[in-house]
């Protein structure tokens, strides 16, 4: 297989060359928002490619047209004159478990995280995947909630929490729920907005309904950091896990409509849940949430006669979901694949890249950027 240089994710940037099926990895570079992460990426791509055993073949990047990483790749392919491979997000997730593993079959992936472009053009961040070396297609991502605000929901907890609300068609809820902890004005605002569907865009994201969860049983507010809301949660789950079990009623969830993972009906019991409860609560989502995942993806194997399933992106640092999904999908009788050596979130995104870029190389002509 001919090398490959990659240029990784927007945050926790790293890059990597793949040759002969070794990864050579740039050290992080951080997000790159950050100036001085951008000139650490260009200066790494260039010392990756000068220490490749053979002329590189391609570069991978994300499918977003604007991130940096995109245009370096697309300026120095057409600099060097070698392609330059779009690689959607989520398949990369999912191609760092193969490219790991050295997996040739086809399988059923499961990519879960904070959001990554779409094909579509929409957010996605709740995937269920079909992966081949050299194709791909999405097969279902879960029921997607809007965002109100944008970009500011996800730094919010609450304001997922009112969009969760919306979903339930329980949106005159929001401005007396939430008005005594962001103002009267504030929750109003998004009540109107997520009602008219006004600057609300959607997101299948799963950390976005971690998020919802966080917000609704009252444990995250505003996010100082990324994923604070889902480490809180996921605290508040442990702690109960501990000393006590939760066992979800079967068949809460619909989890052989593979379009659309409906996680509505695990909403309700977060909003009444107060005090010792919220613990409970918590546990519950963890469980039931995992449970549908899994018996989701396990359909999907049933309908294309897949035998494992990639476990990819960051919601998988999780280790109460995690741990949940994997000994569900074993007792449906299927091989649970993990990253083993490369980070599970983004800083080892461009594993999959590179992999995923391989592999098309190989099935086809790729034209040069």
């Amino acid at each position: 297989m001919p090398p490959v240089l990659a240029f990784g994710a927007w945050l926790k940037n790293a890059a990597c060359l793949l040759a002969d099926g070794r990864a050579q990895w740039s050290p992080v570079h951080g997000d790159l928002g950050d100036p001085e992460a951008c000139r650490a990426l260009d200066a790494s791509v260039h010392q990756l490619a000068a220490q490749s055993p053979r002329r590189v073949a391609a570069l991978a990047h994300d499918l977003h047209p604007d991130f940096f990483s995109t245009r370096l790749a697309q300026q120095l392919a057409e600099a060097w004159g070698l392609p330059a491979v779009a690689v959607q997000h989520h398949h990369a997730h999912i191609g760092v478990v193969m490219a790991d593993h050295g997996i040739e079959e086809p399988v059923v992936g499961l990519a879960l995280d904070g959001v990554g472009l779409g094909t579509d053009g929409t957010a996605w961040g709740g995937e269920l995947l079909w992966v081949a070396p050299g194709e791909w297609r999405r097969m279902g991502g879960l029921w997607p909630l809007q965002l109100p605000g944008g970009d500011v929901a996800a730094r919010e907890p609450w304001r997922m929490a009112a969009a969760a609300l919306q979903a339930l068609g329980r949106g005159s809820e929001i401005e007396a729920r939430f008005g005594p902890v962001v103002g009267t004005t504030a929750a109003r605002g998004v009540q109107r907005m997520l009602a008219a569907g006004l600057n609300c865009p959607v997101t299948s994201s799963t950390g976005r309904w971690f998020d919802a969860a966080a917000g609704a049983l009252a444990l995250s507010v505003r996010q100082a950091h990324e994923a604070e809301a889902a480490i809180a949660l996921e605290k508040q789950a442990v702690q109960y896990l501990v000393s006590a079990d939760v066992r979800p009623r079967d068949g809460l969830v619909d989890a052989q409509a593979l379009q659309h993972l409906d996680l509505r009906p695990l909403l309700p019991r977060l909003f009444d849940a107060a005090g010792p409860g919220v613990a409970e609560a918590a546990a519950w989502f963890h469980v039931s949430l995992a449970r549908a995942l899994a018996d989701w993806a396990a359909a999907a194997a049933r309908e294309t006669a897949a035998r494992a399933v990639c476990l990819g992106g960051g919601c998988f640092f999780n280790q109460v979901l995690t741990s949940h999904v994997v000994e569900r999908l074993a007792a449906h009788g299927l091989r649970v694949l993990v990253p083993r050596s490369t980070n599970c979130g983004d800083a080892g995104l461009a594993l999959g890249q590179a992999w995923v870029a391989a592999r098309q190389l190989a099935t086809e002509t790729v034209p040069c950027a």
